[in-house]
């Protein structure tokens, strides 16, 4: 069935394969480590649920590019310039926490990078060396305004290139293999681990056997039997090293389904499921080790601007007498990092007065607030894209340099090579878009980032701090989408913090489609004038039917009534699992469409797939081939190839994927799998999201009855606990004042 688990979202990492579980007393399975499932993407599901079952490429929760590769360092990913260009990022955070009056405070219970960071960060504190010295990198020099240029000819983006990854020394995987084999657990772990916990991994691992949490995948119970298995009768589910690492994972999970931060209740109540005696103790016991930032944000619109708060993530909670009580947030330093970096290049960017360069603009409303404001917020759906592209075209107009940013390359391709569009992945990789200046930010004038709703928070903190003063940012998208498969709700925040002026377009999206879709977006479900069957609902009984019809609809009926082929015509269901998910959907039309034996991983030439990248990226493609570097693609015009060990972790038929996995992509033609059983899993977001795929036409195999304008109109997309919002209006007010 395709219904998700009670509670769960389409947007929530939810578990549809409670099967797949293992014992409480069993070492990791080697399939345990990558089989998992997170529904639908980014979420708002408990933080202390069972682990999901199965990998979603391109998912929140799919695993890290390279982490199954074995370590032989010859395995390739598109990542590997977006991690390297992430981790010089928080090295200058690290450097501007440092010189802070107040800086974070960290402890031991970190190991791999995270304690390299550590290192680095009370290096700088105690004075004994520079904020860079310890990253090899030279000191930043003051920011200048990018200078002005003549605006280059708009052209096509090129491929973003496949660069190696990174892989532990094979000293480290052979170490770390051993302690697994003494543990019981699937030594096919050793190079993931190793990557993870560092050049130490093996001592790591033997002292504090609960780092094994902190590999993707791998579940508590599955932790707690490898503990038990290398400590014997000196562990208990009390034990302090098992605490701070459930700690850990509840927060890593969190930030899976879209929290930067959850509610120190939130953890508390997590490890009680998880049989911790003294939750309480436990959280505190993690603060005071530096495992776990606090945060009081928000105190003033909580009503309790005056309580009295300790670091133990307890006092704030109560709250002064007679105020509501104050809620205390608990987070990792990764988010908390990036979060702050990002509320600080926003207001910086914010702050940026009137440009006199504008001033010979075509007057239009967009243009009047980029003229006279370094930050700028454009709402509005499909048709609005040309307004922003309309912008950079006029900068490059006035000699300014200007980039479009699209979140993938499917939208980088609808606007045409007239729009000199690149993708966010590739600008930050520097392999597309105009290139680093000598002070290495980024050589523009303007950035206009389209599909905004879709940037986590350590992308769009890596995308704001590459911005040179005095440029110009457009951050544009429609903000009825589902949110970003990554920690964060940054677009949703810069919206409710007010930190900018906000142009909404009055360009509606057009024809059947258009119409219908702008009523779902105020919680109206219309019936709307198809005289060219643009929209077509198929009402069906079960589950069944609704793959059988669907089938129908790709393989026959669209092609034959509009003249759309299969392959530009993509199924969106609710979820992965069950008798209509995508794994049930894309089996049932790989034999219609692409009959074949599977020879290459399960997969034959002519296959539709999706592919994941990185956590949180699907980009469609084609099976071309396979030979012994592994399994050959063409993806949107890019050819890539998937390492033999990463095709069941990276790779997923992709003829149906989940809203989550098309949001930022539209095809021809759209059939969105609805049957009754996913009724529960509906809300506003998803349904715009998905009814919004199909730019001619739209087919709604429809089985959930009133079930979904039910949906539409009451069911709103669950909430992410985030800080920006509170960052960025303590920043600006501050500045005010």
């Amino acid at each position: 069935m395709t219904a998700l688990p009670r509670g769960a979202t389409p947007g929530s990492p939810a578990d549809d394969d409670q099967d797949a579980a293992a014992p409480a007393d069993a070492p990791p399975a080697a399939d345990d480590t990558t089989d998992t499932d997170d529904g639908d993407g980014a979420g708002g599901a408990d933080p202390g649920a069972a682990d999901p079952g199965e990998a979603d490429p391109g998912g929140a929760e799919g695993a890290a590019p390279g982490a199954e590769d074995g370590g032989t360092g010859t395995d390739v990913t598109e990542a590997a310039a977006e991690l390297a260009a992430q981790r010089e990022l928080r090295a200058r955070i690290e450097q501007r926490k440092a010189e802070k009056d107040h800086p974070i405070e960290a402890g031991g219970k970190l190991s791999g990078q995270a304690a390299d960071l550590l290192a680095a960060v009370r290096a700088v504190e105690s004075g004994k060396t520079s904020g860079t010295a310890f990253f090899d990198t030279p000191p930043p020099a003051p920011r200048r305004p990018a200078p002005q240029s003549a605006a280059p000819t708009p052209q096509a983006a090129p491929a973003e290139p496949v660069r190696p990854a990174r892989a532990a020394a094979p000293e480290t995987v052979a170490a770390v293999r051993a302690v697994l084999g003494e543990g019981g657990a699937p030594e096919a772990l050793a190079a993931q681990v190793a990557t993870v916990l560092g050049a130490t991994a093996a001592d790591v691992l033997r002292e504090d056997p609960w780092q094994l949490l902190s590999v993707p995948g791998v579940r508590p119970e599955q932790a707690d039997g490898f503990a038990r298995a290398l400590l014997g009768a000196e562990c208990g589910p009390g034990d302090e090293r098992r605490t701070v690492a459930l700690i850990g994972w509840v927060l890593q999970r969190a930030a899976l389904q879209g929290h930067t931060a959850l509610e120190a209740t939130a953890v508390r109540a997590a490890l009680a499921e998880r049989s911790v005696p003294e939750p309480d103790e436990a959280v505190q016991h993690a603060i005071a080790e530096g495992a776990v930032l606090v945060f009081h944000d928000g105190l003033d619109e909580h009503g309790g601007g005056d309580a009295d708060e300790d670091e133990d993530g307890q006092a704030g909670e109560e709250g002064a007498a007679g105020a509501e009580p104050v809620p205390v947030l608990l987070g990792l330093d990764r988010y908390a990092l990036a979060e702050e970096s990002l509320a600080d290049g926003l207001a910086r960017l914010a702050r940026s007065g009137p440009d006199t360069r504008w001033q010979d603009a075509p007057p239009t409303e967009l243009t009047r607030a980029v003229a006279g404001h370094g930050l700028v917020a454009h709402t509005g759906g499909e048709a609005a894209r040309a307004e922003a592209v309309a912008l950079a075209g006029a900068a490059r107009d006035l000699g300014l340099r200007a980039a479009v940013a699209t979140y993938t390359e499917n939208g980088r391709r609808r606007l045409g090579t007239d729009a000199g569009a690149v993708t966010v992945a590739g600008l930050l990789a520097g392999t597309a878009g105009p290139g680093r200046d000598e002070e290495g930010a980024l050589a523009l004038d303007l950035l206009v980032v389209l599909d905004a709703p879709q940037l986590d928070v350590e992308t769009a903190a890596m995308l704001v701090e590459a911005l040179p003063d005095g440029c110009r940012l457009v951050l544009g998208g429609d903000p009825g989408v589902l949110w970003s498969a990554g920690a964060g709700r940054v677009f949703a925040d810069v919206l409710a913090a007010r930190a900018c002026p906000q142009i909404a377009s009055r360009t509606p999206d057009p024809g059947p489609i258009g119409e219908l879709v702008s009523g779902i977006g105020i919680g109206e479900l219309n019936q709307v004038e198809a005289p060219g069957k643009e929209v077509v609902i198929v009402p069906v009984r079960d589950a069944g039917e609704a793959v059988h019809r669907t089938v129908q609809l790709v393989a026959d009926s669209v092609p034959r009534a509009f003249g759309v082929p299969s392959e530009d015509t993509r199924v969106i269901t609710v979820g992965h699992g069950g008798s209509a998910g995508t794994r049930a959907l894309n089996t049932a039309l790989k034999q219609r469409l692409n009959p074949g034996p599977g020879r290459f991983g399960g997969f034959d030439p002519g296959d539709r797939v999706a592919y994941a990248p990185a956590p949180g990226r699907t980009v469609p493609g084609t099976v071309l081939s396979a030979d012994a570097d592994g399994l050959h693609l063409d993806c949107e015009g890019e050819r890539i190839v998937v390492p033999k060990d990463r095709v069941d972790s990276a790779l997923r038929h992709g003829w149906a994927l989940t809203a989550h996995q098309a949001v930022g992509m539209r095809w021809p033609a759209a059939v969105v799998v609805l049957p009754g059983d996913a009724a529960d899993a509906l809300d506003r977001s998803w349904v715009y999201t998905a009814f919004g795929r199909g730019e001619r036409h739209l087919s709604v195999v429809h089985g959930v009855d009133q079930a979904l304008p039910r949906a539409v109109a009451e069911a709103l997309p669950r909430p992410r606990t985030t800080r920006l919002r509170q960052l960025l209006e303590a920043l600006l007010t501050s500045q005010e004042d």
